[in-house]
This record gives C-alpha cells, sequence and structure tokens, in this order.
C-alpha cells in the first residue's frame, strides 16, 4: 500500500495523518498484508464457502402496532432541547 493511499483514506475518515505517520502505516499495513498472504499460503485455502440451508426473510403484516403520536410527548419530554415537536440538536453539516 501506498502512503498516498494512506493519506487518501485518513482524508475520507476525517482522521489527522502526519506524513511520517502515512509512511509508518503504509509500511505496517504491507506487512500485515504481506503475513496474511503467507497464512493463505500455508493452509491452502481462501474463505471456504459453506453450505447452508434455505435463506429467507421473515416478514410480518404491515399494520399499525399503536396509535400515531401516542409517544411523542413521552419521547420529547426526555430531548435535552425541542423545537415545537421536533428534537433541537446541533448543526452538524455544511450547506455548500
Amino acid at each position: 500500500m501506498k502512503k498516498e493511499d494512506i493519506e487518501h483514506l485518513a482524508k475520507l475518515s476525517r482522521i489527522a495523518v502526519t506524513s511520517a505517520e502515512a509512511t509508518a502505516l503504509a509500511e505496517d499495513i504491507t506487512d500485515i498484508l504481506g503475513y496474511v498472504s503467507e497464512i493463505e499460503e500455508i493452509t491452502g485455502t481462501h474463505a471456504e464457502v459453506k453450505e447452508v440451508g434455505l435463506l429467507y426473510n421473515v416478514m410480518r403484516e404491515d399494520e399499525t402496532p399503536h396509535e400515531g403520536g401516542m409517544y411523542t410527548e413521552d419521547l420529547l419530554a426526555c430531548a435535552p432541547e425541542r423545537d415545537g415537536q421536533y428534537v433541537k440538536v446541533k448543526k452538524i453539516l455544511n450547506n455548500k
């Protein structure tokens, strides 16, 4: 793995990484991937595919479990701040 790849991943992850850390991480990850390759060669297998029975989703009928708004006031009472019938939270996204 290259230093540039580490810097790109750090940027995507919003993690501050110095140039020296990126270089060290690139070397460490390359060593780890090399070790994993050695283990795969020794075991002679990659991820084994296991046979399983039929898979299916368990679905329930769509129905209204309770009257709408029944718990709204109880939930809003637990919020630190509210604005009418909404929970008030700190803005985390910038509009561009």
